[in-house]
């Protein structure tokens, strides 16, 4: 009888139902599981603590300058991610575990989406407070588009897992059409990730052209903004934030091109590289560059913030209480 039958007839197929509480053994080779491999205990612990930083940091300088949704989003994000990568640690010393193995799948896709939503906040108000006039798009529509698109790429994919799950190993039809629901979550988010890229980054380039060619006194305020060294500071680390989310998207799709289980899935040099420390840094660039400190108009201070900037060259996060509010008040 081999050692992989349970009865007479009956073979043993290992799975996360049926080697959950088993492990790794004979039965249940590491090879057989969706990634093939014993997660690296202490890089993922690494992930989980810079995660965890990350969110922390959001939150308190999130409640600190009151800017809520940006902050709210980003550390939800991050929150999410941490669980992921906790739940990767438990997978280091048993692969097999199912509850951990669906906690990783579930918040390391979810956590990127919402991640996302701080980034489309920032263009509205970075454009409200540049010059509105510039944007081929009202600035308030801009979280109007993104937001839902963006939420709409996490419903494909949640449907999409649901649908991998419940065919399991069993039924390989529905496993493979909630495989390819995911896959075309994915792309629709680089697709939306995509078109962001571009209008911000028209934007950006109709402002440097704006500002070589002087811009009216009525223009001054946004003009001293864009000048402004913390600003431009909050300019690129969200640009980098965006570099880093868009190839962490992208190598998504190779990923799951091949299905559950397959080569790239299995390899997890390039997961760590192009999916965690790609989420990784764009949580620390968004947790770092904090627009609160750095764009305080997101928090809706924008009079006080914009008047500090065209006299002194400060921001808000420069100037005490006290003296913020001489200014506003002379």
């Amino acid at each position: 009888m081999s050692s992989n039958s349970t009865g007479p007839g009956r073979v043993f197929r290992p799975s996360y139902d049926t080697c959950s509480a088993i492990g790794v053994s004979d039965i249940c080779p590491v090879r057989a599981t969706t990634i093939g491999y014993y997660p690296n205990e202490g890089v993922n612990a690494f992930l989980a603590a810079g995660f965890g930083l990350c969110t922390v940091v959001t939150l308190v300088i999130g409640i600190w300058k009151r800017t809520w949704s940006y902050s709210l989003a980003v550390a939800a994000g991050c929150a999410l991610e941490l669980a992921g990568y906790a739940s990767r640690v438990a997978l280091s010393s048993n692969p097999w575990n199912s509850s951990a193995f669906k906690t990783q799948i579930v918040a390391i896709i979810l956590g990127p989406t919402l991640i996302c939503i701080g980034l489309y906040l920032t263009l509205k108000h970075a454009v409200k407070a540049i010059n509105p006039s510039l944007s081929r798009v009202s600035p308030h529509l801009y979280p109007l588009f993104f937001i839902p698109a963006d939420v709409s790429c996490l419903v494909i994919q949640a449907i999409g897992g649901g649908l991998a799950a419940a065919g399991g190993h069993e039924d390989m039809k529905l496993l493979q059409n909630g495989n390819r629901m995911i896959i075309a979550g994915i792309v629709l988010q680089v697709v939306v990730l995509g078109v962001f890229g571009l209008l911000a980054g028209e934007y950006l380039f109709r402002v440097r052209k704006w500002i070589a060619n002087g811009p009216a006194p009525e223009e001054a305020k946004g003009a001293a903004l864009w000048r402004n060294t913390k600003f431009r500071m909050f300019v690129y680390g969200m640009m980098g934030a965006y570099a880093t989310l868009f190839i962490r998207c992208v190598y998504r799709i190779a990923e799951m091109a091949g299905g559950w289980g397959n080569h790239i899935m299995q390899d997890e040099p390039s997961f760590v590289v192009l999916e965690s420390f790609m989420v990784l840094i764009a949580s620390c660039l968004l947790a770092g560059f904090a627009p609160g400190i750095f764009f305080p108009q997101m928090a809706g201070r924008g009079e006080e913030v914009q008047k500090a900037v065209s006299e002194g060259g400060r921001t808000d996060g420069e100037l005490s209480g006290a003296d913020a509010e001489k200014r506003v008040s002379r």
